[in-house]
């Protein structure tokens, strides 16, 4: 089992800066894929941006490509969201997920979530 905390979210104008941490406990999450997933009202939860374990594989939603950098430390069992250059359109619940599988970040049905942090940008 694996718990997820999320801290980092909060209010800011377009073009600035925020960075979401999250902190993993339990049993290791260093063999699992982490990273985030969001959620505007209204819309689908889609998949932002996921590291993958060993060499750290990245992957990036196109709408965040070149704005988001997404990083772990395993011996801190922790993932990071560096978001830069943030848009209305990125106001959203952000989600820390974690996965032992791809193919579950895929399906958005990772085998861990975390509660949530809220990311208001606005204009």
């Amino acid at each position: 089992q694996v718990q997820l905390v999320e801290s980092g979210g909060g209010s800011v104008q377009t073009g600035g800066s925020l960075r979401l941490s999250c902190a993993a406990s339990g049993s290791t999450s260093s063999n699992n894929y982490m990273g985030w997933f969001r959620q505007a009202p209204g819309k689908e939860r889609e998949g932002v941006a996921n590291i993958g374990p060993g060499n750290g594989n990245t992957y990036y939603a196109d709408s965040v490509k070149g704005r988001f950098t997404i990083s772990r430390d395993n011996a801190k069992n922790a993932v990071y969201l560096q978001m830069n250059s943030l848009k209305p359109d990125d106001t959203a619940m952000y989600y820390c997920a974690s996965t032992r599988y791809l193919v579950n970040w895929v399906n958005k049905e990772p085998d861990y979530w975390g509660q949530g942090t809220q990311v208001t940008v606005s204009s």
